[in-house]
């Protein structure tokens, strides 16, 4: 009964991994789909796993030590390296602003064609801007789990229409096919719930009321059932690509390419259903980003101010911190994407994830009480997840 009672309470878990999980895991599904099939199913589950410990980490030293990680790096950590993180976040949200937009705006053309990419891109956004500006965190919640029920709802109906006798001789690839599409492997891997938004767990369990270590239980419920349906929801649409993805398409066209291939080979409504899970699926991730990570600028400034006030959404350095995700993009939409903006982003973004397992290991088996330390099982995690994404991001520096 108790356990019932928790799954009941659990959504800062399904809010995070549905944020993390944009447009480029699921096209990164897609590719690894049309190429080898089933083989990489594994890599999605490897990448769930991983990023589960590293979240569960964040929400085991906040709940522990009552402050925000980015507070613990503040206080326990060279002054430089928030130097780095915060030019580090203005790069990567506006960039990752402007390929949500994108990626919204495909998927509702895609539906609704009478309106261009870009005109739903920007409308998405101001929508975005209007649910975090006028509605409590609680209705935030709910409309991410609407999204998250929609887009696993849509991926599974089709995957239960589907031949299964093809999907079983799909999964015959070899090492040397696997061992020649590596990046593929570790993208699938990095892709699964995100990198900078894990941050915002930390908040919405704020939102959510879990102040101290009795909530850890609770939280890690949550993120087990959030990772594990998130999981399931890229292997579905690997499973589907491996079926009706054509080789030949590329970036985010190839799931438009499997929606027109999945009304042709089941019928024409599954091909509007995958396109609703895809909408739904990187909606979610704008909207997740949007609420979210304004919260990220609002802490860290309030951490250089020495701020004891509370970081809520009502602040003007959220609200400004909002406006600069949902509207400056938009330019980006028109002008294309500045070349030594993407490098700078990818050089900075390569030190990250590595850079907060590295925190986290050295914060919660040095700094908090001892009976809350890591044990083996998460340091093992932990120190894996450190080796995958230092190589992911060595292949910036070699490449």
């Amino acid at each position: 009964m108790k356990q019932l009672r928790a799954l009941t309470l659990i959504g800062p878990g399904f809010v995070v991994a549905a944020t993390g999980l944009g447009a480029g895991d699921l096209v990164a599904a897609a590719v690894a789909g049309a190429s080898l099939g089933t083989a990489l199913l594994w890599a999605i589950a490897f990448g769930a796993i991983i990023k589960l410990a590293l979240n569960e980490g964040l929400a085991r030293w906040q709940l522990a030590s009552g402050t925000t990680l980015l507070a613990g790096w503040l206080q326990h950590l060279p002054r430089w390296i928030n130097y780095y993180f915060l030019a580090y976040l203005f790069i990567w949200a506006f960039l990752v602003g402007a390929a949500l937009m994108a990626a919204c705006g495909l998927a509702a053309n895609a539906l609704f064609p009478q309106l261009s990419i870009n005109s739903w891109a920007s409308l998405h956004s101001l929508l975005a801007i209007a649910l975090v500006l006028f509605g409590r965190y609680s209705l935030f919640e709910q409309a991410m789990k609407v999204l998250i029920l929609l887009m696993f709802a849509t991926v599974m109906a089709a995957i239960l229409a589907s031949d299964w006798s093809t999907v079983g001789r799909t999964s015959s690839t070899t090492f040397n096919d696997i061992n020649q599409h590596f990046n593929l492997v570790m993208a699938l891997i990095g892709g699964v719930g995100g990198s900078v938004t894990l941050l915002c767990y930390g908040y919405w369990m704020r939102e959510k009321g879990w102040h101290n270590t009795e909530s850890l239980t609770l939280a890690r419920i949550d993120l087990i059932v959030a990772y594990s349906i998130t999981a399931l929801f890229g292997m579905g649409i690997m499973i589907l690509a491996a079926q009706s993805a054509p080789t030949s398409a590329s970036g985010t066209h190839i799931l438009l390419a499997m929606a027109d291939q999945l009304g042709v080979l089941l019928s024409p409504i599954f091909r509007e259903l995958f396109l609703i899970g895809v909408w739904a699926a990187v909606f979610s991730s704008m909207l997740g980003v949007w609420q979210g990570v304004p919260y990220i600028f609002t802490d860290v400034t309030a951490q250089w101010r020495s701020s004891v006030a509370s970081i809520d959404a009502s602040s003007p350095s959220y609200r400004l911190a909002l406006l600069y995700i949902a509207i400056p993009p938009i330019a980006l939409l028109y002008m294309g994407k500045p070349v030594w903006l993407i490098i700078l982003y990818s050089v900075t973004g390569a030190l990250f994830m590595p850079f907060l397992a590295l925190t986290l290991l050295h914060l919660n088996n040095r700094i908090i009480a001892p009976a809350l330390r890591y044990g083996a099982i998460s340091n093992i995690a932990i120190v894996l997840a450190l080796i995958v994404f230092s190589f992911i991001g060595g292949q910036y520096f070699l490449s």
